[in-house]
């Protein structure tokens, strides 16, 4: 027995957003089937209700959890911008620990957020601490070395 979820293309839940998307198509191309569906079906044998809500339901789904995965980059992209000009301690490629400012920070696609500390890229997940630029400034308004 097929899944009226899971519809012609079988899809899984473990399939990603983009996945999703890619065999959904956008919007238009969504409804642009679904009026040729309605148009050429059989006077005789009609549609599935229960499929058809099923694979609106579907869509919809799809559409906001896409929605949803947008918010979120935008978010993470918001928190690391705040790190631009602070100290940082990170573990290099080697394991040894390094500090630097962070002139930089940007998304590579949907994976790890990157800073750039000097002339290096450092994953977010490779920063052990962060110094607010107020930590770093002595009571005389320079810099800490």
């Amino acid at each position: 027995m097929t899944s009226p979820i899971s519809g012609a293309t079988g899809a899984t839940p473990s399939t990603s957003i983009a996945d999703k998307s890619k065999e959904l198509g956008d919007k238009d191309t969504f409804l642009k089937l679904l009026v040729a569906q309605l148009k050429y079906q059989d006077p005789s044998n009609p549609a599935d209700s229960t499929q058809f809500l099923a694979q609106t339901a579907q869509f919809t789904q799809v559409e906001k959890l896409a929605d949803i995965a947008d918010l979120l980059k935008s978010q993470r992209l918001t928190q690391v911008s705040g790190l631009v000009g602070n100290s940082v301690t990170y573990m290099d490629e080697n394991g040894v620990s390094q500090s630097g400012v962070v002139s930089a920070a940007k998304l590579n696609g949907d994976s790890e957020p990157i800073l750039r500390i000097g002339n290096t890229d450092v994953q977010l997940s490779k920063v052990t601490e962060v110094l607010s630029t107020a930590t770093r400034t002595g009571s005389t308004g320079s810099v800490a070395p």
